[in-house]
């Protein structure tokens, strides 16, 4: 009986070990966190310097994305475009409510656009005429408004800054967001589907420990028991 139960004793502290690996494949198995992105999915979203109104620098191009850095209540931090030449990313703030966000990295986040402004010296020269017109060209971000004038923010050169807006800023609009606002999200899954929690290990020592202790009142029971010594007198 002793052996018995030193087997029994070896063969479940053996089985200890195999717990942990299994909870570790299933925690290398998560996937890491990518981009979060949100969706100007109206015409009105402003992109802006602080977290107030006051501080609104241009509007997000229709239909096109900012990356998320920190979601808040009211305000959310945000980035617009990247460091690839000529393209400068800027960092500001877009209100919460008014972002549509989405659960996928966009394969076109922003709007890659550069526009040509000419300038005119005003006046005559008499020396010569040949640079009375100068063109110099822009990274577009997005369009603003001072009162009804109405100007495009801009970079080049390290500078950013305001243009009149002499043109219409004409791009293709995305319509990758529209197929996962329009699709039915999945029912919650059942109750069945859920996996039966995995014992610790010292729960399993716990139960392992109680075993052996019912064994061992058994054992203590049955070897107390004496045959019971015959008398004379039932002869």
């Amino acid at each position: 009986m002793k052996r018995f139960i030193v087997f029994l004793a070896v063969l479940l502290f053996a089985l200890l070990p195999l717990t942990p690996p299994a909870l570790t494949a299933r925690a290398e198995g998560m996937d890491a966190p990518e981009e979060r992105y949100a969706v100007a999915a109206r015409e009105d979203v402003w992109f802006y310097a602080a977290e107030n109104e006051e501080s609104g620098l241009f509007l997000i191009p229709y239909t096109y994305y900012v990356r998320i850095i920190r979601e808040g209540t009211m305000f959310t931090a945000v980035q617009y475009l990247d460091d690839v030449s000529p393209y400068r990313a800027v960092t500001g703030f877009c209100k919460t409510e008014q972002l549509t966000f989405v659960d996928f990295v966009p394969v076109r986040p922003y709007l890659r656009r550069e526009i040509t402004v000419a300038y005119t010296i005003a006046g005559e020269n008499p020396l010569g005429s040949a640079f009375n017109k100068i063109e110099r060209r822009f990274v577009y971000y997005g369009t603003s408004y001072a009162g009804t004038a109405r100007y495009f923010y801009v970079y080049a050169d390290g500078i950013f800054d305001y243009v009149p807006a002499t043109q219409d800023i004409l791009f293709e609009r995305n319509t990758d967001y529209l197929e996962q606002t329009s699709a039915t999200p999945d029912p919650p899954p059942s109750e069945t589907e859920e996996p039966s929690p995995v014992p610790t290990p010292v729960q399993i020592v716990a139960i392992c420990a109680a075993a052996l202790a019912v064994l061992a009142v058994i054992v203590f029971i049955l070897r107390g028991k004496r045959p019971r010594p015959v008398s004379s007198e039932e002869f």
